[in-house]
């Protein structure tokens, strides 16, 4: 259903105001030898994500209804995680959004972390945070790592950034083309990986992988797919974690199987799926389902919902229909969705684990 001029307006304005501003910004860039998914200035896809032109992402939003998202309300934060856990135990944090503490063996590590008022370049526009995060920065453990999966605002908050570094000095890494931009910030330990490269850190030395991820990059309008996106995959003692990072469903899931087998952890984004034109670079509840089952993960937690409002499905959509789809499998997989500041021990890979272990968990 068409809504009126005036609806359309008020609707589109947050969107094409940030448009505006971020036409101003823009990010590092990439340069180097031309591989399978770089092409000397611009990084591509493994699967079928293609550009969107600004007509088709205006046509999709006028057309379908955006879901409701309540006024900012305060929330009491979430127990103060432990300070580090042992050999072979892996406890996960959902905090907000894209941030999850994972802490395996001894290290910590935290995933695109956000603790901004707003997702955006600036401090008087763009998607503004509707709750507080679900940990006190105050009460985060040392954080030996912080793994970046592109630099979308929502993804690499700069503020965040710095509050991390001058707390906890950790090592940061990033895709192709994004180590320049920290740098210059004056951050001391940062390295940059492409898919399939990997780095170790923390006090045990903990391997992380960059593995593909479906998606984009910018950081204003000049500067597109100029560097690579990535997820990361987490070598614990006790099997293999992955953080997917921002993504739509691809053929990518099935070479990260392929490569690392069965996931103990998989922490997949559920959240900013509608308008449909966006479902090749934003997975919603149902693809991340099946990526779960691609991954024949022991354990799943659904990130990327419920802080900002990114795209037009409502702050609790992603979460309830993840949840009614889980209730239709035959055998009820775990696939947890966290409260904000909920962690949890992971159980371990059971033998002959195919991701579907442990109904009703």
């Amino acid at each position: 259903m068409r809504l009126d001029h005036r609806h359309q307006v008020t609707r589109l304005w947050p969107v094409l105001a940030l448009s505006l501003f971020t036409g101003c910004f823009a990010g590092t860039v990439h340069r180097g030898p031309v591989t399978d998914h770089f092409d000397g200035e611009s990084f591509q896809n493994i699967g079928d994500a293609p550009k969107l032109s600004p007509l088709t992402l205006i046509s999709a939003v006028m057309e379908e209804r955006r879901g409701p998202w309540r006024d900012y309300a305060e929330e009491p934060a979430g127990p103060k995680p432990p300070e580090r856990v042992g050999p072979g135990a892996l406890r996960v944090t959902f905090i907000n959004h894209a941030t999850v503490l994972l802490q395996a063996d001894g290290v910590n590590v935290l995933t695109d972390p956000i603790y901004s008022e707003r997702a955006s370049p600036v401090s008087f526009v763009g998607p503004k945070r509707v709750r507080p995060p679900g940990i006190r920065f105050e009460d985060l453990p040392p954080i030996d790592v912080v793994v970046v999966s592109h630099n979308h605002y929502d993804h690499m908050d700069l503020p965040t950034l710095r509050r991390l570094e001058a707390a906890h000095h950790p090592l940061f890494l990033v895709g192709l083309g994004n180590r320049e931009l920290l740098v210059d910030e004056g951050f001391q330990h940062v390295e940059e990986l492409d898919w399939w490269q990997s780095a170790k850190s923390g006090p045990h030395a903990l391997k992380v992988w960059a593995v593909p991820a479906q998606h984009r990059s910018n950081r204003g309008l000049t500067d597109q797919e100029e560097t690579l996106w990535a997820g990361y995959v987490l070598e614990t003692s006790g099997g293999p974690v992955l953080f997917a990072g921002d993504t739509g469903l691809g053929p990518h899931f099935d070479r990260v199987a392929e490569r690392f087998g069965p996931m103990r952890l998989s922490v997949l984004p559920i959240g900013a799926f509608r308008p449909r034109v966006l479902h090749p670079v934003h997975m919603g509840p149902e693809d991340a389902l099946k990526a779960h089952h691609v991954l024949r993960s022991g354990t799943s937690v659904a990130m990327h919902y419920g802080t900002f409002p990114m795209a037009w499905d409502g702050q609790d959509e992603a979460k309830y229909l993840l949840l009614r789809l889980l209730l239709k499998e035959g055998v009820r997989p775990r696939f947890w969705a966290l409260g904000f500041g909920e962690g949890r021990d992971v159980p371990p890979l059971a033998p002959g684990n195919d991701g579907r272990a442990d109904a009703g968990r």
